[in-house]
């Protein structure tokens, strides 16, 4: 089965396309629109195919007693854990002004809806794709929400059995919604590198070949993307900031545009890295290959019609004459005219062969005198 595309705008989503980078902003803008703008600013200039925000309904969300707990942390932004949400909820205007510039930036603009409310206030909006958190992988009603909507669907799998996985995949599947399933490890930040498992990659792109394959990535360096993608992952999604000081709990395990900025490249170094498994000499390796490379050279005067010997013979650089491998198409055949050692043997400068076979020759013996 040959594995999809899913098209975004003017990006395709392929296993031969580039890999699509998404700069998962969350609330890392801490409510500030202006902050929010400058932050898909510096995503666009990164690199970044698309940025990514976060919506919730919080009263409909989290229970009463959840909603009204004091949240005392050091990253609170108010004095309930429901104050602290609402903080960071963008509304209608802003979403629309976020999209609006981000799309001019050439940038796809999504989010993460964490309920159904959420769900249809970004269809208003507008988003041409949806993600769903591995927090919300056993929540079929909202998935099967999103997939009726017919937009290409995000599926992070983090926190999943591949049972889990299984059933959100038939969910999305019976909808007929373009799927990239996502491997993730919801820790955050993730610290420990064994629990990675990027081989999980793998496991997912064989069990779902008519699903594009991804990867959250959680850790805070960028390594493990470029890794993904030589797996076979196409999407790699990572949270970014403009500052992992800032007040914020996903702000320590973001990137920051220095960082966003060497992934986007590495990423795309590697895709070119990978080639088409075709070996071939590289035009940058042919000045390599005549300087350091090997010819057959005179290594005594060869005589006028002398029929050239193993004794007469040696290998030496440069590699620009006959290549030692042929030496034996070369033994055996007279000299046209005389030969001073250290001159490279040319076929121009022997005749026919006269003698057909000197045996099997001890090079090391013969050359390491």
């Amino acid at each position: 089965m040959t594995r999809p595309t899913i098209q975004l705008g003017k990006y395709s989503i392929s296993d031969d396309s580039p890999c699509f980078v998404i700069a998962e902003i969350g609330h890392n803008h801490q409510g500030q629109l202006d902050l929010a703008m400058k932050m898909v600013d510096a995503a666009a200039q990164s690199g970044a195919s698309a940025v990514k925000f976060q919506k919730r309904s919080n009263a409909d969300l989290f229970t009463r007693e959840a909603y009204n707990r004091p949240y005392e942390s050091e990253n609170s932004f108010g004095k309930t854990y429901g104050e602290h949400r609402e903080v960071l909820e963008f509304g209608e205007s802003e979403y629309k002004a976020l999209k609006a510039h981000a799309e001019g930036l050439g940038m796809i603009f999504f989010a993460t809806p964490f309920d159904i409310k959420s769900v249809e206030f970004l269809e208003k909006i507008g988003v041409p794709a949806y993600k769903i958190a591995s927090a919300c992988i056993t929540d079929i009603p909202l998935i099967e929400h999103v997939a009726k909507k017919g937009k290409p669907v995000f599926l992070s799998v983090g926190t999943a059995t591949m049972e889990d996985v299984d059933r959100a995949y038939k969910c999305v599947k019976e909808h007929k919604a373009p799927l990239c399933i996502l491997h993730c490890v919801a820790a955050y930040p993730m610290m420990d590198y064994r629990e990675a498992n990027l081989n999980v990659v793998k496991t997912l792109r064989e069990r779902y070949p008519d699903a594009i394959v991804g990867f959250s990535s959680h850790e805070s360096g960028i390594v493990l993307p470029v890794v993904a993608y030589m797996l076979g992952a196409r999407v790699v999604e990572k949270h970014f900031t403009l500052n992992r000081a800032m007040k914020g709990t996903d702000q320590k395990y973001s990137l920051e545009p220095q960082g966003l900025t060497k992934m986007v490249r590495d990423l795309n170094r590697v895709r070119e890295a990978l080639g088409d498994g075709k070996k071939v000499i590289q035009p940058s390796e042919l000045d390599a290959k005549k300087k350091m490379g090997k010819s057959i050279f005179a290594k005594t005067r060869i005589p006028k019609d002398a029929v050239v010997s193993p004794e007469m013979v040696t290998f030496k650089s440069p590699g620009t004459g006959i290549p030692p491998y042929l030496v034996d198409d070369v033994l055996g055949r007279a000299a046209k005219q005389d030969i001073a050692p250290d001159v490279p043997l040319d076929y121009s400068l022997l005749g026919p062969k006269k003698v057909k076979d000197f045996g099997k020759v001890d090079w090391g013996a013969l050359l390491g005198k």
